[in-house]
């Protein structure tokens, strides 16, 4: 299983919402577009344009690197941030992966409890992906590279 164009276009999306989100709340408001244009830049894009096709580009994903910026799904919840470290597992091609958040991560689904997470530890395969499962059966962490 691989990571979906769809998953990583959503995930550079979020990055613009919540940079929207963060910008009004210090009463600077800017469009949707105006986000996704910030955010293209952050990756070394021209414009989003430039972002989203290089994004939707099969086989985007190299291998990680201690600075990476990437995104990804944390136990079904979507984040930014970067590689904070990293050191090889004892399965062929396994890592166990340090990240930081940008923003602190609600591990939780519940409306009356919250766990904000932002500086985790996983072990994910080549494919990005930790082969430990959450109940639904899906990845505890799915990562990528947002370098483009």
């Amino acid at each position: 299983m691989t990571i979906s164009e769809n998953d990583r276009i959503a995930g550079l999306k979020n990055q613009a919402k919540r940079l929207r989100a963060r910008l009004a709340g210090e009463g600077t408001r800017i469009s949707h577009s105006q986000a996704l244009e910030l955010v293209a830049q952050q990756h070394g894009a021209r414009d989003w344009n430039t972002l989203h096709a290089l994004a939707s580009r099969p086989g985007n994903n190299r291998p990680l690197a201690v600075g990476d910026r990437v995104s990804g799904r944390y136990l079904g919840q979507p984040f930014s941030g970067h590689v904070h470290g990293l050191s090889q597992a004892g399965q062929a091609g396994h890592q166990h992966i340090t990240l930081h958040f940008d923003e602190p991560v609600d591990v939780v689904t519940f409306d009356s409890f919250s766990a904000f997470r932002q500086r985790v530890s996983a072990l994910v395969g080549p494919d990005g992906q930790s082969p430990q499962r959450t109940s639904d059966g899906r990845p505890q962490m799915v990562v990528w590279t947002d370098g483009v």
